[in-house]
């Protein structure tokens, strides 16, 4: 796998202030910030600035989207090869702002993996995450997309949620890692994640949103367990 466990990522989606030479100084906090706590934290930066933080930072990159096209006559198309050339880590596959195709999301997974990329493949059910284990990904990312952006986070309004669907895939198929998102918003949203068996979390919009991002990084690394617990 590309990418250590246990880690918090911020996807920076298309918000404000996270393009470019701001993209860049928030990543730069991200790093600082996991630097000087032992966090780890991973970034989606807006995918023009992959190559701009992965070089300029030593944070973990996975790209927000990878399209399924072959390599060659495809206008604007963002292949796992391109990233992993600019220097990305992991990519999401099936984001629910962005659903791929069954079919496609094996392709996906398959790209990924002999790329050395971690495929990080969101689905919003155990039944979804039983399919989508079958291409054997590296990790499942598990919310409601109803949940993204509300400050819901599932870890505290349904954890019998993620306690089923972190036993399935245990049961399934125990090396693939789980992260879970939707809604995260606070430290205590992230401890819950922990605590209800996920490797992973993240949030977007609580991260790029905050007041004082910092600080809100911060409160965060305080709720992600210290590397190799």
């Amino acid at each position: 796998m590309a990418l250590d466990y246990p880690y918090f990522l911020v996807n920076f989606k298309t918000y404000p202030g996270t393009a470019g030479e701001d993209g860049l100084a928030f990543a730069r906090t991200m790093e600082r910030v996991a630097e000087e706590t032992g966090a780890r934290f991973v970034v989606a930066p807006q995918t023009p600035d992959l190559r701009l933080v992965a070089e300029r930072t030593s944070l973990p990159v996975v790209a927000q989207a990878v399209d399924a096209d072959d390599l060659g006559r495809r206008t604007g198309g963002v292949l796992p090869e391109t990233v992993a050339a600019a220097g990305a880590d992991g990519a999401f596959v099936n984001h629910p702002e962005s659903p791929d195709a069954l079919a496609d999301v094996e392709t996906k997974v398959e790209r990924c993996r002999d790329l050395g990329l971690e495929s990080v493949v969101c689905v919003n059910s155990i039944e979804q995450g039983r399919a989508a284990l079958s291409f054997d990904p590296d990790c499942l990312l598990f919310e409601k997309p109803e949940d993204v952006a509300t400050g819901r986070a599932i870890s505290r309004t349904h954890p019998e949620r993620v306690e089923s669907f972190v036993a399935a895939v245990e049961a399934e198929r125990p090396e693939t890692r789980v992260f879970l998102g939707g809604g995260i918003g606070e430290a205590a949203d992230v401890a819950a994640a922990f605590d209800l068996g996920a490797d992973a979390a993240g949030a977007a919009s609580a991260a790029v949103q905050a007041a004082d991002r910092e600080a809100w990084l911060r409160s965060i690394a305080g709720a992600v367990p210290a590397n190799g617990e």
